[in-house]
C-alpha cells in the first residue's frame, strides 16, 4: 500500500468520524428543539425553523435517515480502520484497533457532539437541516423501506408515527412554564397569569361578600331612614328587599338617584322602587371563569349568590372577580385586609369572619382553602365543636388560638404562622393540607 493511499484512507477515516458526529448531533438537536418556540419562529418566517418543522412533521422519516446515515458511516469507518490496522499491525492489532476505535467514536462521534447539541439545539439543528433535507430526498427509497418495516411493527402496538407534533399544554403544565420563565416575565405579570389559570379552581363562594356583610336596604323601613342610608352609601349598586334579604325585590343603581336629587320633596318610596332593576342570581358553586363569561354576556356587574335551596348566601361583583386576576385595587394588598392586626411578637390577631383566601393572598400563607371560607369555619371544622376562649389547635404549620368566642362563633383568633413564609407568587400548595392536630 502506497503512502498516498494510506494518507487518503486516514483522511477519509477522519471525515467519516466527522460525518458520524454530524448525524449524532443532528439527531439530538432536532429532538431537543422546543416545539412551541419552533412554532413561534415558523410564524416569524425563520428559514431554519421552517426546514426543521417540515422534517419534524414526520419524525419517523427523519430518524430513519439519520440512523441510516450514521450506521453506514460507522460501518465504513470500521472497514477502513481494519484495513489500516492489518497493514501496520497485522492480525495481532485488531483487538487494539477495536478498543481505540470504540473510544474515538464514543467520544468524538457520540458524547461530545450530542452534548453540544443538547445544550444548543437551535444552533445545531437549524444549520443541519440544510444538508438533511437534500439527503432525505436523495436516500428516500432506502428510508421508505426502513420506515415501512419499522412502522409496520409499530402498528402492532397502536403507535402511529404520522400523529406527530407537540401535545397541547394542560393548565398545570402551563403554570409550570410560566413559573420557569423567571425574569423573562415580570413578577406582577406572572401573578396575573396565575390568577387567570386559577379561575377554574375557584368558585363564586370563594370570593363573594357574605350575606351578613351585604349593605342592603329594607323597603319596610321608614322613608327617612332609607334616605339617610342612601346618603352614606359607599356602593354604586345596592340590593333592596322587604323584611328579609331572601325577599329581594331589585337592585338600586345609585347613579339613577341623581335625577331625583333636585326635588327631594317629590322623591317618595314609589319613585324609588320604580328605579330598581331586576336582580341577577348565580349559584355559589359556579366557577369564576364561567361567571366572568356570564357577566360579560349579560352585561351585568353584580350578582346575588344563592345556594341549592335558593337562599341568598352572598353577593359577587365583577370587581371581586377581576381582583382574582390583577390583585386588589389598593396600593398594598395588606391594607385591604382590615380584619388582620399584626402583633409585635410575630403573631396575627384575626377576625373570625376574615376570608381565608384573602389572607393567603395578602400574607403569602397556605391555610387550606378547599373547605370553609372563613377562619371561624376553619376552626369549627377542625374541632368539630364550638370552642371556648383560650382553645389552641394546629392546622398544618399554623398555630391558631381562640381569643374570643362568644355564643356560637369564634370572634377573634390569634394565628402564629411558620417561621419561614414562602415569598414566591401566591398559588395553591402542591400537596393537600395536613390534617389538623390538637
Amino acid at each position: 500500500m502506497t503512502t498516498s493511499s494510506i494518507l487518503i484512507l486516514v483522511a477519509v477515516l477522519i471525515l467519516l468520524i466527522g460525518m458520524s458526529a454530524y448525524f449524532s448531533s443532528s439527531e439530538t438537536a432536532m429532538m431537543a428543539l422546543n416545539r412551541y418556540r419552533l412554532r413561534h419562529l415558523v410564524e416569524n418566517n425563520h428559514a431554519g425553523a421552517k426546514r426543521a418543522n417540515e422534517l419534524l412533521l414526520r419524525p419517523d422519516r427523519l430518524i430513519g435517515l439519520i440512523l441510516l446515515g450514521n450506521n453506514f458511516v460507522n460501518i465504513v469507518t470500521t472497514q477502513i480502520a481494519t484495513i489500516l490496522t492489518l497493514h501496520f499491525l497485522g492480525n495481532d492489532g485488531l483487538i487494539l484497533m477495536t478498543v481505540l476505535l470504540t473510544i474515538v467514536i464514543l467520544i468524538f462521534a457520540e458524547v461530545l457532539p450530542k452534548t453540544v447539541a443538547a445544550l444548543n439545539p437551535e444552533r445545531v439543528a437549524f444549520p443541519s437541516t440544510l444538508l438533511l433535507k437534500p439527503l432525505l430526498w436523495l436516500f428516500y427509497p432506502f428510508v421508505w423501506i426502513v420506515n415501512g418495516i419499522s412502522n409496520g411493527i409499530l402498528n402492532w402496538f397502536d403507535i402511529n408515527p404520522r400523529h406527530a407534533g407537540a401535545d397541547p399544554l394542560d393548565r398545570e403544565e402551563l403554570r409550570t412554564v410560566v413559573k420557569e420563565a423567571g425574569a423573562m416575565i415580570p413578577r406582577k405579570h406572572r401573578q396575573m397569569l396565575f390568577g387567570i389559570l386559577d379561575l377554574e379552581h375557584a368558585t363564586v363562594e370563594d370570593i363573594m361578600v357574605p350575606r351578613a356583610d351585604i349593605d342592603a336596604i329594607d323597603m319596610e323601613d321608614e322613608w327617612a331612614d332609607i334616605v339617610d342610608q342612601l346618603m352614606v352609601c359607599r356602593h354604586t349598586r345596592v340590593p333592596c328587599y322587604r323584611g328579609n334579604l331572601n325577599n329581594l325585590i331589585g337592585i338600586l343603581h345609585v347613579r339613577a338617584l341623581t335625577r331625583l336629587l333636585r326635588g327631594m320633596e317629590e322623591f317618595d318610596i314609589d319613585e324609588f322602587e320604580a328605579m330598581l332593576r331586576e336582580p341577577y342570581f348565580v349559584p355559589t358553586k359556579t366557577n369564576l371563569h364561567t361567571q366572568l363569561i356570564n357577566f360579560q354576556r349579560r352585561r351585568e356587574r353584580l350578582a346575588m349568590a344563592v345556594d341549592e335551596y335558593g337562599d341568598i348566601e352572598g353577593l359577587v361583583t365583577i370587581d371581586d372577580l377581576l381582583e382574582e386576576v390583577v390583585g386588589e385595587f389598593t396600593t398594598d394588598p395588606q391594607d385591604y385586609t382590615h380584619d388582620v392586626y399584626p402583633q409585635d411578637d410575630g403573631t396575627f390577631l384575626v377576625d373570625g369572619m376574615a376570608n381565608i383566601r384573602e389572607l393567603n393572598r395578602a400574607y403569602q400563607w397556605a391555610l387550606p382553602e378547599d373547605g370553609p371560607k372563613t377562619i371561624n369555619g376553619l376552626i369549627l371544622e377542625a374541632l368539630e365543636d364550638i370552642p371556648e376562649t383560650g382553645t389552641s389547635l394546629r392546622i398544618g404549620d399554623y398555630t391558631i388560638e381562640v381569643v374570643h368566642s362568644p355564643e356560637r362563633i369564634v370572634k377573634n383568633a390569634r394565628i402564629t404562622p411558620p417561621e419561614e413564609i414562602p415569598s414566591a407568587i401566591s398559588e395553591p400548595p402542591d400537596d393537600g393540607p395536613e390534617k389538623p392536630t390538637l
